[in-house]
């Protein structure tokens, strides 16, 4: 008597059991992808040529433990550095004896390194940015983010948009400022505004502009401009035409004289544009004010875009490009050797990785502050754990039958 299909049959359900089980314990482990149990049936290989119509199998056999590589929900979190894959693709991460892994759990930290690195230690691939926070496309490496402070930038360029009031009448007092009495009388001037620049050191400076409506031409003004409070230089001359439009050629070049320079350069000049101010019959207003510069300032936090762009953001209100973070697909997931972990190895069955930068060709997009749950569907799993029961019930009663038929033939007499 034949008890080889019972027995493969309990072999196969006790795996799927397994299986099973493991995908239940893994319910909530971020990353994780479910795996199916796949059978083929198995028939002995025939000696003498038995004919096709009277063939018996033998069993049962497990062809492969295969994963499920659908999308996992996404769940929000309040740490800035978990990512999320939404779509195709693994992270890359570099092992502590330098070889390469893949996984879908995104839950990264900074080391004291500062290299993102997941609670295991393994290090994030990616792209470096250069001192200007541009990325360099080249062999995907461990992200290092550089905490050190922001150093400062003296302001280079500045620009304003305004409007001069075409109504304002030629003031009858002087323009003057002195060494004596560098504050002019304000009945010398017509409109005033003032903008914050920034010498080499990141020390802040007050740039105020003082207009004068002038006598010679109903379209031009007279601007002076001072540091600090300190004597006003000039005069420069703005125009228009008479549809309110300037005509002066921009950029002017402006140069700060800091009263008290603190080791920073000092004067220094930059470029003063006002290309689309107006003189309308309007009050004087200001729409536009820009510069370039900014003081020191320390890493408070980054943000991850959804192309992978890690942009750090700094106490000064300037922010900029630390790295980016790239994805890996390949021909065959199902090929990928499992580590533990929630990791997984290149095998030759999976192909080799096909490495970008997320939100490109068949990579999928990065979502900041967020995780990808596991994809296992608790209701499928314990009803599939019930069906696997009663198969391996009923293959165990198979076995008993195979064991009462015998018993019957020994006591045969």
């Amino acid at each position: 008597m034949a008890f080889q299909q019972g027995l493969s049959g309990l072999d196969g359900a006790s795996k799927a059991l397994d299986v099973i089980s493991n995908n239940v314990a893994n319910a909530n482990t971020v990353g994780f992808k479910n795996a199916v149990t796949k059978f083929g049936d198995v028939y002995a290989s025939a000696l003498n040529g038995s004919a096709a119509g009277i063939q018996i199998g033998i069993g049962v056999s497990v062809g492969a433990v295969s994963q499920s590589f659908n999308q996992g929900n996404l769940t929000t979190t309040n740490n800035p550095l978990d990512l999320a894959i939404n779509g195709n693709g693994f992270f890359c991460v570099q092992k502590t004896d330098g070889t390469l892994a893949y996984t879908r759990n995104g839950q990264y930290e900074l080391n004291k390194n500062g290299n993102l690195v997941n609670a295991a230690g393994l290090q994030l691939l990616g792209y470096p940015a250069n001192a200007a926070g541009q990325i360099l496309p080249a062999t995907p490496s461990p992200i290092k983010l550089d905490t050190s402070d922001l150093q400062p930038a003296q302001t280079s360029k500045a620009s304003l948009g305004l409007n001069l009031d075409s109504r304002s009448k030629v003031p009858t007092v002087a323009f003057a400022s002195t060494a004596a009495n560098p504050i002019p009388d304000p009945l010398s001037y017509n409109s005033s505004t003032s903008i914050t620049i920034y010498d080499s050191l990141g020390n802040s400076h007050i740039e105020t502009m003082y207009f004068v409506k002038d006598s010679a031409a109903a379209g031009s003004w007279s601007m002076y401009a001072s540091t600090d409070g300190g004597v006003a230089t000039g005069p420069t001359n703005l125009s228009f035409d008479t549809s309110g439009k300037m005509t002066t050629a921009m950029p002017l070049t402006a140069t700060a004289d800091i009263a008290n320079s603190i080791g920073a350069v000092d004067p220094f000049s930059f470029s003063l544009d006002f290309t689309g101010s107006t003189q309308y019959g309007n009050a004087f207003g200001v729409n536009k004010q820009i510069q370039d510069g900014y003081a020191s300032g320390r890493l408070s936090g980054t943000t991850v875009a959804s192309d992978g762009t890690i942009q750090g953001r700094y106490s000064n209100g300037q922010s900029k490009v630390l790295g980016q973070t790239v994805l890996a697909n390949f021909a065959n997931p199902n090929g990928l050797a499992s580590l533990g972990d929630n990791i997984w190895a290149e095998s030759p069955d999976s192909g080799q990785p096909m490495v970008g930068a997320p939100n490109s060709g068949t990579l999928g997009s990065i979502q900041a502050g967020s995780v990808e749950d596991s994809n296992v569907d608790l209701t499928k799993a314990l009803v599939d754990m019930i069906t696997y029961q009663r198969s391996y019930q009923a293959n165990s009663q198979s076995i008993k039958t195979q064991d009462q038929i015998m018993q019957t033939l020994v006591n045969l007499r």
